[in-house]
């Protein structure tokens, strides 16, 4: 009786297995059918089923990777490369496939361990163009530009790999060496109007006034933006280049955007004083004066504008008004005094 018995466990527990083996296979053969089919959705619902059969079957953990992948489920489609990757599945596909979810996931140490994984098993694997990016992400700049070097190398039309080198330069201040990669970047696609303006802001650094004003007019023929911290640089970029009625009139058009901007106000006034335009810098200050009174700088810079247009006693006696104001203001009169100025 003991010997019936336990044959009829072994035969139930073989059915048992039989039966899971053969569910797996039905549904792993249903999801290949509606994949033929080029409908993706379903074909996951019949691979996430056999997978409930059968969780150790490498066909059906890789369809089903693939399958989240199409999906863009990449949370999902990682784990199941990193399962077949613990199967032994350490090939070229896998290791790629990991490469690129973790650096498109931002999960940018995963994305160096896999590339590196990837260049060690296949050496001919172009991986620096990830490692490098990652490293820069990482803030790790000198192995970013190390590895964006090779990648250049790799794949020399990929306009990202010397605008990330020209990052990079920049980040560390080192605008002198950024430039020529901002100049391949841009050369290499001319269509990225942000490169194009992060390199005049790059020029600007420098105090190359004529290229900071070219490249930032480049920009907006591009297609950059002309939002207000645009119009504003631009102004400045056409001031420093020594084009002080150009960059006026871009301070005059954001002032319309933001009317009674006091930063604003006193970059036109300034702009005026310091191309000798006295008369518009007074009235642009007297402006500030009426919207704040107690403005003891805006008073002392009419001052120092009514004497730089020869009217040396009447603005003496307003520079000495805003001193009464404003105390501190005695210093900037001695800073600005020169020998035989007469203030």
């Amino acid at each position: 009786m003991f010997k019936s018995l336990l044959l009829g466990i072994c035969i139930a527990f073989a059915s048992s297995a039989f039966s899971q083996s053969d569910s797996s296979a039905f549904f792993l053969n249903k999801g290949l059918d509606e994949k033929d089919r080029g409908r993706r959705a379903e074909s996951l619902k019949h691979f996430e089923k056999a997978y409930q059969y059968d969780k150790n079957s490498k066909a059906i953990i890789a369809e089903l990777a693939a399958a989240y992948l199409d999906l863009r489920r990449y949370g999902l489609a990682k784990e199941k490369f990193l399962q077949l990757e613990t199967m032994g599945e350490k090939t070229d596909s896998t290791y790629r496939q990991l490469m690129l979810l973790s650096f498109n996931m931002r999960q940018f140490d995963d994305a160096i361990k896999y590339a590196s994984a990837l260049k060690r098993a296949y050496p001919a694997e172009k991986t620096a163009y990830y490692l490098g990016k990652s490293f820069y992400e990482k803030e790790d700049l000198g192995n970013a530009i190390k590895y964006l070097d090779i990648a250049a190398k790799e794949n020399p039309e990929n306009a990202d790999v010397p605008y990330t080198v020209a990052r990079s330069y920049s980040d560390m201040q080192n605008f002198t060496k950024a430039i020529p990669y901002f100049q391949k970047a841009v050369e290499l696609n001319p269509t990225q109007n942000r490169w194009i303006y992060e390199m005049s802001l790059i020029y600007y650094g420098m105090n190359d006034d004529k290229n900071s004003l070219k490249y930032m007019l480049l920009a907006a023929e591009k297609g950059y933006k002309k939002d207000n911290e645009y119009m504003q640089n631009l102004a400045t970029a056409y001031l420093n280049a020594g084009q002080p009625n150009e960059g006026i009139a871009m301070l005059k058009e954001l002032l319309s955007r933001r009317p009674n901007d006091k930063a604003l106000l006193n970059s036109i006034a300034e702009a005026y004083y310091n191309a000798k335009m006295y008369d518009d810098a007074i009235a642009s200050w007297d402006v500030v004066l009426q919207n704040d009174k107690k403005d003891a700088e805006a008073l002392y810079m009419i001052g120092l504008s009514f004497q730089k247009k020869g009217e040396k006693e009447k603005g003496m006696a307003i520079c000495d008004k805003a001193i009464e104001m404003d105390p501190s203001l005695q210093g900037l009169k001695k800073e600005m005094k020169m020998p035989g100025s007469g203030f």
